[in-house]
C-alpha cells in the first residue's frame, strides 16, 4: 500500500485524476492570479514587469530586491519535514540523483519513454530529478507526453514525491520547438535594459512551464572576465555591476513573486563561482584569483541573486586556487551558505563529481569523488548516466564516511523546491498556457530585444543609415546563416545539425535586407565560409560595381569545449575578404559582425566605414539588423564588454592604473597598435545626438562618518537629444578612486540608466551613490572605506568627489575568519 502525505494539508493526487484533473487544477491557479495575461496582451507591464515609473538601475535593484526573499515559508518547512521524516536512506540518496532524460527513453529522435528503464530509475532508485532533451528539441505534445509519464510513475513510488525535470532554457525556451527565442545572454546585456531582461525572462518561465519543466538552468551570473572563453555570450557582461543588476532581472522575470504559479519556473544561478575567469581563456581550465578579486568581480551577481530568493545554484566545472568547485567545501559552504545564507538546492554540473578522478585528479576513485562533493556541499550529482553515484553514497553512509545528518540537509534543500514550485499539488501545472506560446506579442518582444541589441561602433560619414536607393553587395560567412544569429544551445546543445532542420521562418541577414531593399537593389556573393576562402575575387568584383558593401563577419555555433579556440582574431579567411575589398574597392564597407565573443578584425580594422555588433540576436536578428541599417529602428545597443584591437594583452575595462601605464612604455617603444581597445566597454552610437550637462555631485567633500551612518550622496546630471529623430542613450555613472591601500581600477560602472528621448527633449537623472560605490574588498574579504579623493564621471563629464575622515573597514568575511 503507497503511503499518502498530508502533513495537515490538501494533497493534491496527480495519479487519481491524471493529466484532465491537473489541467483543471492549472486553470484554477490561473483564476486565482498569476499575473499572466492572454497572448497579445502587452499592458504597461506584462507579467507583473517592472513598470515605467523605473528608470535607474539601482532604482530597478531596488524593485527587485523588494520582490524576492532568501526565506522558505514557514508551512513549506513544516511539510519538508513531514515527507523527510518517512523517507528511507534509499528514498533519500534517489532524490540527490539526477540522470538525463536517455536513461528513461529509447528510440530516435524524439525519443519516447522506455516503461521499463523509467520503472528503474523512479521506482526502483527512487531519482530525485531528470534533465535535458534527447537528440534535440521537442514538440509541446512530445514534452507533454514524457513529462506525463515520469510524474505519473512517481505518483506510483510510496511516498509520491514528484520528479523535478531540469532543463537549459537559456535565450528563450531552446528546446521547445514552438517557443520564440531571444538573442543571447550577451546581446541582451548590450540592450543595458533590465526591462526587456525580466520580461524575455518571463515569457522564457512560461514557455519552459508550458512544456511541463519547472526548473530552469539559467541565468549564467558569471561575469565574463577572458574574453576568448567560449562560453563569454553566456554571460551578460565583463562588468560585475551590469551582470548583478540584469541577473536579478532575469532571476525575477523566471521565478515572479510566487515560484509556485504555473507560468513560473525556479531559477539556477550558475556557474557558482570564478568559472568565466580561467588562466588560458579555454573552458573548464583553471582559474587563479586573489580573495579580493574574487568578491570585487565574480561574487556580487550571485550575492545579490541569493538575497532576491534564487531557488538553485549550478557549480562551476572548473577549479578556483588550486581546489575544483565540486569539492571546495570553502565555496558551497563556508562562503555560499555561512557567509551568503543560501538555503537552496546545490546542484553539480554535467558529469562533474566523476571529473574530481579523472579530470581533476583530486580522488582516487569514484566513491572518494563522491564523498568529497557531498561533504563540500554539493546536493543533487548530474551524475548524468549511470547508477553510480547512488550506489557509492548509500556505501558512504552505511559505512559512517558520510553522516546521514548530511544526506537530511541535503534532501531537506531538494523537497523545499519541489515544495516551492507546487509540485506536490500539480507537477505538470503549466501545460496549459501551451497555446499561449510562440504568440505573435512573444515575437514582437523578441524583435524588440533583438533590435535594441544591435551596436553601432562607428559610422564615418553617415554611411549608415542606408536610403534603400543604394545597389547593396551583401558578402561574409554570417550574412545568410541562421546559426551565426543563434549560437549554441538552439535545439541541440551545439546549434548544429538537427538544429538546421528546426530553425523557424525568419529571414537571415540578407534575407531581412533583400525583404527591406527589394531584390533589385541587392547582390548576394559569400566570398569565404567561416574558415576557407572561396571566391573573393567575384566579391571584389562585385563590389567595384556597388554602392555599398554590407560584410558580415563573425562566428558559427558552438557551446562550451568545443568552441575553445586558440586565437581571439578572426580565422584568415575572414580577414583576407576584408582587406581584398577595402583595398581593391573605393566601395564603402559597413562591417557586421555576428559572433558570440568580440573576434580581433585585424589589420583591416579601421578599413570599414561603419561598424556594428550583434551578439547571436536569434531568429529575430535578420530583421533587427535590416531595421537598423535602413534606419527603420535607431540603434541603441552599448557594448557590454570591451571590444580588443589585439588578441594579446585583452583586457577588461576596469583594470588597475599599472596595466595602462605598461601600454603607455609601449607606445613609447612605437608600439601603438598594442595600445587600448579598438572599441571601449559601454559604447555605442545612435543616428541621433545626445548632449550632457550640468553634472552635480550634492556635495563634492563628503565624510566617512556620513558613509557609516548609512547616508547617500545625490549625483545628477542631464541629458538632451539634440539631433532630429527620437533615440536611446545609456547614461553611464562611474566612479573613479585615484588612491587606495590595494591597487584600484581606473574605473567602475556603479550606475545607469537607458533612456528615450525624442528629439530636443532633455531628462535630468539623479543617482544615489552610498558606501558600496566607494568601497573596495581587501584579501580579508573587508569593505574597505579610504578617504582620499575620487571622481564621478558621466560621458565626458567628471566632477571631482573629496572623502574626508577616518578609515571604515568591516570585519574579516565570515567564510574566511577560521584562516586568521
Amino acid at each position: 500500500m503507497n503511503e499518502h502525505i498530508s502533513s495537515g494539508l490538501a494533497f493534491f493526487s496527480f495519479r487519481a485524476t491524471g493529466l484532465v484533473g491537473a489541467c483543471l487544477l492549472g486553470l484554477v491557479l490561473l483564476v486565482g492570479g498569476t499575473g499572466l495575461r492572454p497572448s497579445g496582451e502587452w499592458g504597461g507591464a506584462p507579467f507583473g514587469i517592472a513598470n515605467d515609473t523605473i528608470r535607474t538601475s539601482s532604482e530597478f535593484v531596488d524593485h527587485y530586491r523588494a520582490g524576492g526573499s532568501a526565506d522558505w515559508p514557514d508551512d513549506v518547512q513544516g511539510r519538508v519535514d513531514s515527507v523527510l521524516a518517512r523517507m528511507t536512506l534509499e528514498e533519500k540518496v534517489g532524490q540527490m540523483t539526477q540522470l538525463e532524460i536517455g536513461m528513461v527513453t529509447g528510440g530516435e529522435h524524439p525519443e519516447t519513454i522506455d516503461p521499463e528503464k523509467l520503472e528503474k530509475a523512479v521506482q526502483d532508485y527512487h531519482v530525485g530529478s531528470i534533465l535535458n532533451v534527447g537528440a534535440g528539441a521537442y514538440s509541446l505534445d512530445h514534452w507533454h507526453e514524457t513529462i506525463t509519464a515520469i510524474q505519473e510513475s512517481a505518483q506510483e513510488t510510496r511516498l509520491q514525491i514528484p520528479v523535478i525535470y531540469g532543463i537549459d532554457a537559456v535565450h528563450g525556451a531552446n528546446y521547445t520547438q514552438e517557443s520564440v527565442l531571444f538573442p543571447q545572454q550577451l546581446g541582451m546585456g548590450a540592450t543595458w535594459n533590465p526591462r526587456l531582461v525580466e520580461q524575455a525572462a518571463a515569457i522564457t518561465a512560461r514557455d519552459v512551464r508550458a512544456s511541463g519543466i519547472p526548473w530552469n538552468f539559467s541565468p549564467v551570473l558569471d561575469v565574463g572576465r577572458e574574453p576568448v572563453w567560449p562560453r563569454l555570450y553566456e554571460t551578460f557582461s565583463e562588468d560585475p555591476y551590469l551582470s548583478n543588476v540584469l541577473g536579478l532581472a532575469m532571476v525575477r522575470g523566471y521565478q515572479g513573486t510566487d515560484t509556485s504559479a504555473p507560468d513560473k519556473v525556479a531559477a539556477t544561478l550558475k556557474h557558482y563561482v570564478g568559472y568565466s575567469g580561467p588562466e588560458t581563456g579555454m573552458d573548464r581550465t583553471p582559474a587563479r584569483l586573489t580573495e579580493s578579486e574574487l568578491r570585487e568581480k565574480f561574487l556580487p551577481p550571485f550575492r545579490e541573486a541569493v538575497d532576491a530568493g534564487a531557488l538553485s545554484i549550478m557549480v562551476n566545472s572548473g577549479e578556483v586556487n588550486g581546489v575544483p568547485a565540486h569539492a571546495s567545501h570553502y565555496l558551497l559552504t563556508d562562503l555560499l551558505r555561512t557567509e551568503l545564507g543560501f538555503r537552496g538546492l546545490v546542484v553539480s554540473d554535467w558529469r562533474d563529481i566523476k571529473k574530481l578522478v579523472d579530470f581533476h585528479h583530486t580522488a582516487t576513485t569514484e566513491r572518494e569523488a563522491t564523498k568529497q562533493a557531498v561533504m563540500a556541499g554539493v546536493d543533487m550529482s548530474m551524475v548524468p548516466s549511470d547508477y553510480s553515484f547512488y550506489t557509492h553514497l548509500l556505501d558512504l553512509v552505511r559505512d559512517g564516511e558520510v553522516p546521514e545528518a548530511r544526506i537530511n540537509e541535503a534532501v531537506r534543500r531538494i523537497l523545499s523546491v519541489k515544495f516551492a514550485l507546487g509540485l506536490f499539488e500539480d507537477p505538470t501545472a503549466g501545460m496549459e498556457l501551451a497555446d499561449e506560446v510562440g504568440s505573435a506579442s512573444d515575437r514582437r518582444a523578441a524583435l524588440q530585444a533583438a533590435r535594441e541589441s544591435v551596436t553601432l561602433l562607428r559610422n564615418e560619414n553617415d554611411l549608415l543609415p542606408l536610403s534603400g536607393d543604394e545597389q547593396v553587395l551583401v558578402t561574409g560567412p554570417t550574412a545568410n546563416s541562421m546559426k551565426s544569429l543563434h549560437n549554441g544551445w538552439t535545439y541541440t546543445w551545439q546549434g548544429q545539425g538537427l538544429a538546421e532542420q528546426m530553425f523557424p521562418d525568419r529571414p537571415t541577414i540578407v534575407e531581412a535586407i533583400r525583404n527591406q531593399a527589394g531584390d533589385g537593389q541587392v547582390q548576394h556573393v559569400p566570398g569565404t565560409t567561416l574558415d576557407e576562402v572561396q571566391d573573393i575575387e567575384a566579391v571584389v568584383s562585385a563590389a567595384q560595381s556597388s554602392d555599398v558593401v554590407v560584410m558580415a563577419l563573425g562566428e558559427g555555433a558552438y557551446a562550451e569545449t568545443p568552441g575553445n579556440i586558440g586565437s581571439l582574431e578572426l580565422p584568415e579567411a575572414q580577414q583576407r575578404l576584408l582587406e581584398r575589398v577595402s583595398s581593391e574597392t573605393d566601395t564603402p564597407i559597413a562591417l557586421l559582425l555576428v559572433e558570440g565573443r568580440p573576434r580581433v578584425i585585424g589589420d583591416s580594422a579601421y578599413a570599414p566605414a561603419a561598424v556594428a555588433v550583434a551578439y547571436n540576436p536569434a531568429q529575430e536578428g535578420g530583421q533587427a539588423i535590416a531595421e537598423v541599417l535602413y534606419g527603420e529602428v535607431n540603434p541603441s545597443g552599448h557594448l557590454p564588454v570591451t571590444y580588443p584591437r589585439v588578441p594579446v594583452g585583452a583586457v577588461p575595462y576596469d583594470h588597475t592604473y599599472s596595466v595602462g601605464e605598461g601600454q603607455q612604455s609601449e607606445v613609447m617603444q612605437g608600439q601603438a597598435d598594442a595600445v587600448g581597445p579598438l572599441f571601449d566597454f559601454g559604447a555605442g552610437l545612435s543616428y541621433t545626438t545626445f548632449e550632457y550637462g550640468n553634472l552635480t555631485v550634492e556635495d563634492t567633500t563628503w565624510s566617512t562618518d556620513a558613509i557609516a551612518q548609512g547616508d547617500s550622496l545625490s549625483v545628477s546630471v542631464t541629458i538632451e537629444n539634440t539631433g532630429d529623430r527620437s533615440g536611446k542613450d545609456v547614461v553611464q555613472l562611474y566612479v573613479q578612486d585615484h588612491v587606495a591601500s590595494l591597487t584600484p581600477s581606473v574605473k567602475e560602472l556603479r550606475r545607469f540608466a537607458k533612456v528615450d528621448l525624442a528629439p530636443g527633449e532633455m531628462q535630468t537623472l539623479t543617482f544615489q551613490l552610498g558606501r558600496e560605490d566607494l568601497e573596495f574588498i581587501d584579501q580579508q574579504g573587508r569593505s574597505v572605506v579610504e578617504p582620499g579623493r575620487f571622481s564621478v564621471e558621466v560621458d565626458t563629464l567628471t566632477q571631482e568627489l573629496t572623502l574626508e575622515g577616518d578609515r571604515l573597514s568591516s570585519d574579516v568575511a565570515p567564510a574566511l575568519r577560521s584562516s586568521e
